[in-house]
């Protein structure tokens, strides 16, 4: 099994490499990127100062050609998309990921930034969903067909058919604007921010816990966007594969010698039903770390999902790329991580 996660984690390399080359052609390929819309932009511009309503790129320009090979320089244009890949991955591989098109800033630093907004959430939604919904998934195996069952099952279902970018407008709508319960917008409150929690313990006309209870306050609603989605869909699977191994042979068998129902169901049930929780463990980390653009919109949250996003809007190809980057690699050891708590889980399942 070492053997086994050795050539996982050796392969994860060339798997970055292949997606990262695919996407970055895909990027230069595509029109409007960021030479064209600075030769758009400087046309503008020299229209404007002439006095022109509207012409064609190129036409009555006084961008000379020579301009034109210094923008292809400094966005990288100047060279084939073989030779300018070569470059990125030189530069990723000294720790740099360039600096973004559009705003001139080192991408790390925006990366960065985002961050730990983006591991906040991530983490916050990870704990609640799976500290409720693994034990409701048992309870509703138990007590299936009881009205605890029934009624659980409408709610998270009711839950599961609306999009998490609708429920944040609802309750953005009703709990912030209308009944004014929570605040209409951002992570932390005026009064802290750019404060850090260590900063804020740190200094003594600054209260933590006041800076810890505003920034429920203001999470309350998102963390709701981002939980009611992966609510139903891991309940269901807990409950279904717990009653799966209920009726199995082996748990008549184990109640049949004396064994107590519950402890039948502790000890034997309930690890072979976590297999499947298990399986997708991984894969949910890096959902929850990359967030959500659209429930980050609505709540004007600067998190990892809205970077990704807005890049890609604004053609800016180098936050692209670093996006794209540490998704892959959360992708690929979610999937590591998933196959080791698999192996935990089910000792029957050795890899090799």
């Amino acid at each position: 099994m070492r053997d086994y996660f050795i050539r996982r984690f050796l392969l994860i390399p060339p798997t970055i490499i292949g997606i990262t080359i695919l996407v970055f052609f895909i990027a230069r390929i595509m029109p409007g990127g960021p030479l064209e819309q600075a030769l758009m932009q400087g046309q503008m511009i020299q229209q404007m100062g002439e006095g022109r309503q509207s012409a064609r790129l190129g036409e009555g320009s006084n961008i000379t050609s020579r301009q034109r090979e210094q923008l292809a320089a400094l966005y990288g244009y100047d060279k084939p998309w073989y030779a300018a890949y070569a470059d990125w991955l030189g530069d990723v591989a000294q720790g740099d990921l360039g600096k973004s098109f559009r705003y001139q800033i080192p991408v790390w630093q925006m990366i960065r930034d985002c961050l730990p907004v983006s591991i906040y959430y991530g983490l916050a939604t990870l704990f609640i969903t799976y500290g409720v919904c693994i034990p409701l998934g048992i309870v509703k195996a138990i007590r299936h067909r009881t009205w605890m069952d029934t009624t659980s099952s409408i709610l998270v279902f009711a839950g599961y058919a609306i999009p998490g970018y609708v429920l944040g407008a609802l309750l953005l709508l009703y709990f912030s604007f209308d009944l004014e319960w929570f605040p209409k917008r951002g992570f932390i409150g005026e009064d802290f921010e750019g404060m850090t929690l260590w900063s804020a313990i740190a200094d003594p006309d600054v209260s933590a816990l006041r800076m810890m209870g505003s920034l429920l306050w203001h999470s309350a609603l998102p963390l709701c966007c981002y939980m009611v989605g992966s609510f139903a869909v891991l309940t269901m699977l807990m409950k279904n594969s717990l009653m799966d191994n209920l009726a199995a042979d082996y748990m008549r068998t184990a109640v049949g010698k004396g064994m107590e129902f519950r402890k039948a169901v502790v000890k034997h049930a309930l690890r072979n039903s976590l297999i499947p929780i298990a399986t997708g463990f991984g894969n949910n980390i890096s959902l929850f770390l990359t967030g959500s653009f659209l429930i980050e919109k609505i709540f004007n949250i600067n998190g990892f999902g809205l970077l990704g996003f807005n890049s890609v809007v604004d053609y800016d190809y180098p936050v692209v790329m670093g996006v794209l980057l540490l998704s892959s690699i959360l992708l690929l050891l979610g999937n590591i991580l998933s196959d080791m708590l698999v192996a935990a889980v089910d000792p029957r399942i050795r890899f090799k």
